[in-house]
């Protein structure tokens, strides 16, 4: 059984992340053989078996505990007889020393070194807990880590585009960790004209854009908004690079992941996981400095958007994160000991 937060839909309709993984990998259980239920929202529509009391997703930044625990209870009580739950709330993996029999395995999805590192130490020592990135891993400290699973992607699902649109795409939130007004000034100083396609729901989203980046807006910088599916994927197709100056360590990154899938090489600062994600001179370009940066962006366009492609098929594919989070779902339940990443 796979628990999904109720904050956003499985698969998102637009931003997502988390929520565009758990959609993956429901889907690679089922089609491998296994019998999964995802206990989600009611407006979900990824097609396994699902299960819900909260007929909508709340939304990011909406609700708090109480939502999240009723929707935690009422996934326990459907957990009945499973194998094996995959918990990815907060609350859930507290919740479960209701019951001591069942097994239970949580993926972190934010950085330890926040206010969840405490969190995470805290059940540790009772619950498996899987890290997105080895770089995420070696932040956990005392923090005993049971896999390190790198997310992957339905390939199928991503057409490779021809990268013939003449700009570099932004992707992701409205917010400076995102490093937006920094992918502005790198276009700029670049001379190639950028999409930035963010989500801006919360009211801290709006503030940042109205003082950091509408300011920078115009000619050839242009915000079109939060996309998603076939309208998104096309925009990053056709895109020279897409441009990720990120300003903080991020656990992982789906939308470098995504935008390799199309065949679309990636121009980041090498902070949290992004060497991980990206080939140094091979599916992108990981450098320091908006000078610097800006100069990728112009590279960028050399860049084989075959062995893009061929990175994700050979180390994020779906089929590669399903076996391994298998074999750490085998290990759980056969009682074996789990081995911990430092």
């Amino acid at each position: 059984m796979i628990i999904a937060p109720p904050w956003v839909a499985v698969p998102p309709t637009a931003y997502g992340g988390t929520e565009t993984v758990l959609d993956t990998l429901a889907r690679g259980l089922q089609a491998s053989g296994h019998d999964v239920l995802l206990f989600t929202t009611g407006d979900s529509t990824c097609p396994v078996p699902r299960e819900s009391v909260l007929p909508r997703a709340i939304g990011v930044g909406v609700g708090g505990s109480a939502t999240e625990l009723r929707h935690v209870i009422h996934a326990y009580e459907a957990a009945e007889g499973a194998d094996l739950v995959h918990d990815h709330t907060l609350v859930g993996p507290v919740y479960a020393d209701r019951f001591p029999d069942l097994p239970v395995v949580t993926t972190n999805h934010g950085p330890f070194q926040s206010e969840l590192g405490d969190y995470y130490r805290a059940i540790g020592d009772r619950t498996p807990i899987i890290a997105i990135s080895r770089h995420q891993a070696s932040t956990a400290r005392e923090t005993p880590i049971a896999a390190v699973i790198h997310h992957g992607v339905d390939l199928d699902r991503f057409p490779v585009g021809s990268g013939d649109g003449g700009y570099a795409v932004f992707l992701g939130r409205m917010c400076p960790e995102k490093g937006v007004d920094a992918a502005i000034r790198v276009a700029r100083l670049a001379g190639v004209p950028l999409r930035i396609v963010a989500k801006m729901s919360e009211a801290a989203e709006q503030l940042y854009f109205d003082r950091k980046v509408k300011p920078l807006l115009g000619g050839d910088i242009e915000y079109v908004g939060e996309l998603g599916g076939e309208e998104k994927l096309a925009l990053v197709g056709r895109a020279i690079c897409l441009l990720n100056p990120i300003a903080w360590p991020e656990p992982f990154g789906m939308v470098m992941v995504e935008a390799l899938a199309c065949g679309t090489p990636v121009v980041a600062t090498p902070m949290g996981a992004v060497p991980e994600i990206v080939d140094q001179g091979v599916t992108g370009y990981t450098c320091s400095g908006e000078e610097s940066l800006a100069r990728a962006v112009v590279a960028a366009a050399s860049i084989d958007r075959k062995a893009c492609r061929a990175a994700v098929a050979n180390r994020f594919s779906a089929g590669r994160m399903v076996a391994d989070h298998v074999a750490l779902y085998e290990s759980v339940t056969d009682g074996r000991a789990l081995p911990l990443v430092a």
